[in-house]
């Protein structure tokens, strides 16, 4: 059967050469100098250069290299063929060169394409960080002495259902330039004895557009109380409804930068809400220190233009920050103030003309007056920090539960560097996955919220 092709024709002088299987770029057998799978491929050169491994371009071949064989143009088959005449066969009879022509020129050997760049510019030069998938349950020397799932429910009241704490809450939103995660779980101590959780979250936001302020509080009962959940619940009531009603003034100050109008207002709004607390505490007929919370907030505008977040409250927690790979401890240290007094330590009135209490009780005791009330019991200190976000970080406002064995167990560092540097916030379930590693000698409950960068 005669075949015709489709490609050049083949000249007397050129040597038969075998019918490929497919259409190909070179023929089977031999690759042209400089060829690499595209997996192995080196990146061009530069703009319209393509070159092999060792920086020659395709047309560059060594001086001993052996040269390609001939490109065979591909060819089909047709299986009606027409009649041709002896000139067009594929496998004409072979005859000598001429010796009045001049020798077929070689073909080039063909280069291999570059390699395709990503569809995204690779980010600037930094750590390298390997970013985990998998989820684990403890770090540290071996496992927790309690079981890893909850095994017994606090005891109900038929009176108080609405008291009634669950076992853990998550909850997640994405407003302007940050993606926030919270959430709240009970300790492995709690869940063996059948204890509620005594720390309380709540996220919310006020207001609409770009104006609006997101606030995501957390509160931790005192241990071994018995209403230590409705004292923590009813301090997150108390500052989301303190800060809801002045969210337009605090969105504003956050915008504008007044650093000193925030902690001032902050430690006004903070100190009333725990003030509330202790007249509860009265009207139960308990000390005031049975009755108490730690409280932690955090302050987040909605506005994209807008990176500065505002940490604030009392009592013990943790506030961290990921950055390049690595954990900064940014809870600010209150202790240890020295110099000249700042807002909040002095340097405004001890009360307002309302009667709210601006300066925090140092504890320092003073002599019994018949026309005074005895003095309060020591406070713990305001805490205040504003932070300037950027693009990658990934900051973390939790309480003693998280922070302690953050702090005390390298490997739970590493974990979660593992698991949080990637670009993006993790899901729901992934978030509460990694908040719920359990490292051994740490079973309190574990609120925390944290805020990725885009």
């Amino acid at each position: 059967m005669r075949r015709r092709g489709l490609g050049r024709r083949v000249a007397p002088w050129e040597p038969p050469s075998a019918e490929p299987s497919a259409p190909v770029s070179f023929p089977p057998g031999s690759k042209p100098p400089g060829f690499r799978p595209e997996s192995d491929a080196a990146p061009p050169d530069g703009p319209g250069t393509r070159g092999d491994v060792t920086g020659r371009s395709g047309t560059d071949a060594p001086e001993d290299a052996v040269p390609p064989a001939p490109v065979a143009s591909p060819v089909t088959t047709d299986l009606n063929p027409a009649p041709q005449s002896p000139t067009t066969e594929l496998n004409p009879p072979a005859q000598p060169p001429s010796p009045h022509l001049d020798p077929p020129a070689q073909p080039a050997p063909v280069p291999p394409d570059p390699p395709v760049p990503p569809a995204y510019p690779p980010a600037a030069p930094g750590p390298v960080v390997a970013v985990s998938s998998v989820y684990v349950d403890y770090v540290g020397s071996g496992p927790p002495t309690y079981d890893a799932e909850p095994t017994a429910l606090p005891v109900a009241d038929p009176d108080g259902l609405d008291e009634l704490v669950a076992d853990a809450v998550l909850d997640g939103a994405r407003y302007g330039a940050c993606t926030v995660r919270a959430v709240s779980v009970r300790g492995d101590s709690a869940r063996y004895r059948g204890e509620p959780r005594r720390d309380s979250l709540l996220t919310a936001r006020f207001g609409t557009g770009d104006q609006a302020l997101v606030l995501v509080a957390m509160a931790t009962g005192a241990r071994a109380t018995p209403g230590a959940h409705r004292a923590a619940a009813e301090a997150c009531r108390w500052i989301g409804r303190a800060v809801g009603r002045s969210h337009a003034r605090l969105a504003e100050d956050i915008r504008a930068g007044r650093r000193g109008d925030l902690k001032s207002g902050l430690h006004r709004l903070t100190d009333r809400s725990l003030g509330k607390l202790r007249a509860s505490a009265a009207e139960q007929g308990v000390g005031p220190e049975e009755y108490t919370a730690g409280l932690r907030c955090l302050l987040l505008p909605a506005d994209p233009e807008c990176r500065t977040r505002v940490f604030f409250g009392v009592g013990a927690g943790g506030l961290f920050r990921l950055r390049d790979g690595e954990w900064q401890d940014i809870e600010p240290q209150v202790a240890d103030t020295t110099g000249e007094a700042v807002v909040g330590f002095g340097s405004l009135p001890h009360e307002t003309p309302e009667g709210d209490r601006l300066t925090m009780d140092l504890g320092i005791a003073t002599p019994p007056s018949p026309y005074e009330p005895a003095p309060a019991p020591p406070r713990a200190p305001f805490r205040f920090r504003v932070s300037v976000a950027r693009p990658g970080d990934t900051l973390l406002l939790c309480t003693g539960g998280l922070a302690e064995p953050l702090r005390g167990e390298p490997e739970l560092a590493r974990h979660l560097t593992a698991r949080w540097s990637a670009a993006e916030a993790p899901g729901l379930a992934a978030f509460f996955a990694d908040s719920q590693v359990r490292v051994k000698g740490y079973a309190d409950d574990r609120t925390a919220a944290a805020v990725w960068e885009a």
